[in-house]
C-alpha cells in the first residue's frame, strides 16, 4: 500500500457492513489507537500492518487493502486481537480480507504466502494434521524453487524429523466434515 489517496476515499457503509458480516466484526470500532500494530511482529515486513489497514476500510478503500501485503503477512497469531480496547478480533478481520480477496479473484501480494496457505489447508483437510515433507516439497515447487532448503530437509529427514509419508488422524472423516462444514481448505 502506498499512500492513502483520500480523493478515492469512499465511507461507504455498504462497505463496511461487507466486512463487517464477513468477518463478524465492527471495523467503524477502531479509534485508531495503534496497539494492534505496535505489537504486530508482520508490521515491519509488510506496508503498515494492522492499524492502517483498519483505518483504509474505515474510508472505504477496500481495494488498497486487498491488493496490499499486510493481509497475506499476517501471521493471525492473534497479538493485535488481545492488545484491542475495542476488543475487535483484528485477525479476522485479516483473515475475511484474504478470503474476500480471493473471491475477487485479487492476485495476492505475496503469491508465495498464499501458495502455502493453500498447500497447508489441503494436507490438513486430506489427513488431519501437517504433513511437513510433503507441503514444503509441494510448495517449493509451485513457487518455482524445487531445491530450496534441500540441505536442511534432508538433515531433518535423516534425523527422523520428517516423515516421508503423511500420518493421519484417528477420526480423519470428522476433520474432512468439519473442513465442508465450515467451507474452509484452499480456496
Amino acid at each position: 500500500m502506498e499512500r492513502i489517496n483520500l480523493t478515492q476515499a469512499n465511507t461507504n457503509s455498504a462497505l463496511l457492513a461487507k466486512v463487517t458480516r464477513e468477518s463478524g466484526q465492527d471495523i467503524s470500532a477502531c479509534y485508531q489507537c495503534g496497539k494492534c500494530t505496535a505489537g504486530c511482529l508482520m508490521a515491519g515486513a509488510g506496508d503498515g500492518g494492522p492499524r492502517l489497514v483498519m483505518r483504509l476500510l474505515q474510508f472505504g478503500l477496500l481495494d488498497q487493502v486487498l491488493s496490499g501485503k499486510a493481509i497475506w503477512l499476517c501471521a493471525a497469531c492473534g497479538i493485535c486481537t488481545v492488545r484491542c480496547p475495542r476488543e475487535i478480533d483484528v485477525a479476522k478481520v485479516m483473515e475475511s480480507l484474504r478470503r474476500m480477496a480471493r473471491q475477487t479473484g485479487q492476485r495476492p501480494a505475496e503469491p508465495a504466502v498464499a501458495a502455502f496457505e493453500d498447500l497447508f489447508l489441503t494436507c490438513v483437510s486430506r489427513h488431519g494434521r501437517m504433513h511437513e515433507l510433503g507441503v514444503m516439497v509441494a510448495h517449493n515447487i509451485k513457487t518455482g524453487r524445487p531445491f530450496k532448503d534441500a540441505d536442511l530437509g534432508q538433515k531433518l529427514f535423516f534425523r527422523g524429523k520428517l516423515r516421508l509419508l503423511p500420518s493421519r488422524v484417528r477420526k480423519v472423516a470428522a476433520v474432512k466434515q468439519l473442513f465442508a462444514r465450515t467451507g474452509g481448505g484452499a480456496a
